[in-house]
């Protein structure tokens, strides 16, 4: 199931039909940086091409990025009700039995609304903008 696939970080806040089917009411990003010391073997392990979170991850999972071809997208936080917008089916959830924002749903979604902030070549914008947030900290304290 998630051969090829995406991984989103997110603890939704979902609704059950009187049918059995689930819709998601929120579906906000959380920070990623805390599964770094994970994301590298979970990105070879289930073939994956990309994931999705807040905040950027590290250089371990830039590099699992390059090797495996895969991308790191940033959702806004703060969006959630307009991210779960973009829901347009859940066909399987697993694990249901560690909670609603611990299990594993699986989504179909249209339009999501992330940009690609670590690449399969290398680049991070997160380590760029750190990078000049760092150069311009010391210009502005004279260090």
């Amino acid at each position: 199931m998630l051969d090829g696939g995406v991984i989103y970080h997110c603890g939704p806040v979902v609704k059950k039909h009187d049918d059995g089917s689930w819709s998601f009411v929120a579906a906000g990003p959380t920070t990623s940086i805390r599964e770094e010391v994970y994301q590298p073997e979970v990105i070879e392990h289930f073939n994956l091409r990309g994931v999705i979170g807040k905040g950027g991850m590290g250089p371990n999972t830039l590099k699992a990025c390059q090797e495996h071809g895969a991308v790191y997208f940033h959702a806004i936080g703060g969006a959630a009700s307009l991210i779960a917008q973009s829901v347009k089916e859940v066909p399987a959830v697993y694990k249901l039995e560690f909670g609603v924002p611990e299990a594993m749903w699986v989504i179909r979604v249209e339009d999501f609304p992330v940009v690609v902030t670590m690449d399969s070549h290398g680049e991070s914008i997160h380590q760029q903008i750190e990078a000049k947030s760092k150069e311009k900290l010391t210009e502005l304290i004279g260090i």
